[in-house]
């Protein structure tokens, strides 16, 4: 856009072009919205000088106090670790009382290590669980139920959406002589006195126990396994 302004040179008028400069008028608009820019900013500063002194006051917060150490921070029981190395061999008797096999319990980090060796069982699948009394008297009802003391406890079964137990194993296979030769692991029982799942040496002691049939994990409420017929007392020395 072209303007106009006159002035006077020797008794003549003179018309002067003026062009409007488009940075002026970008200038002027920028100015215009300055103050808004300007409350912006300075809300900005604000919010940033709270977070600032929050952040300092948490620090604050978390240093110990004069004549009092850092509490250390307990780890989830999902990382809790036992000391490995530990380990148990208990015999495994029938429901005569004889002597047919052993079992071997090794503690590792995360769980324990259960070796089963034993013969004179029906071929095929069979259920073995951990019982929560020490004692293998016929026909290993005096074992008890198995160890399962979380609260709330939880229901019988490895494939259950809502178990296992502190007590269910998976099956172990006798083959056509009726020999075991197994290895089974859980983090569901320990040795050691610290460290993931159910100790298993407690006063009254614990129990291995193998069934006539093969636990399904999931019915309840031991997944039909059938009759006790062989068992194993775990106790400390």
């Amino acid at each position: 856009m072209i303007r106009y302004s006159g002035f006077y040179h020797q008794g003549a008028v003179v018309a002067k072009k003026r062009r409007r400069n488009p940075h002026t008028e970008k200038d002027r608009k920028s100015m215009r919205s300055t103050p808004a820019a300007f409350i912006m900013s300075g809300a900005l500063a604000v919010t940033v000088a709270f977070a600032a002194a929050g952040a300092a006051d948490a620090r604050q917060a978390d240093r110990p106090h004069a004549g009092h150490a850092p509490e250390r921070p307990r780890p989830p029981m999902g990382m809790m670790r036992a000391t490995p190395g530990q380990t148990a061999q208990v015999s495994i008797v029938n429901g005569q009382g004889a002597d047919i096999g052993k079992a071997t319990l090794t503690q590792g980090a995360t769980g324990l290590l259960i070796r089963v060796e034993a013969t004179g069982l029906t071929p095929g699948w069979h259920g073995i669980h951990i019982h929560a009394t020490g004692q293998c008297e016929a026909p290993f009802t005096s074992a008890g139920a198995h160890i399962n003391h979380g609260d709330p406890k939880k229901p019988h079964g490895l494939l259950n959406a809502e178990g296992p137990d502190d007590g269910d194993l998976p099956n172990v296979f006798a083959d056509a002589a009726g020999a075991v030769n197994a290895e089974v692991f859980t983090s569901h029982a320990r040795l050691a006195q610290n460290g993931p799942g159910q100790w298993l040496l407690d006063a009254d002691g614990s129990a291995l126990v193998i069934h006539a049939n093969p636990d399904d994990h999931s019915s309840q409420p031991i997944g039909g396994a059938g009759d006790r017929v062989a068992c194993a007392v775990i106790k400390a020395p």
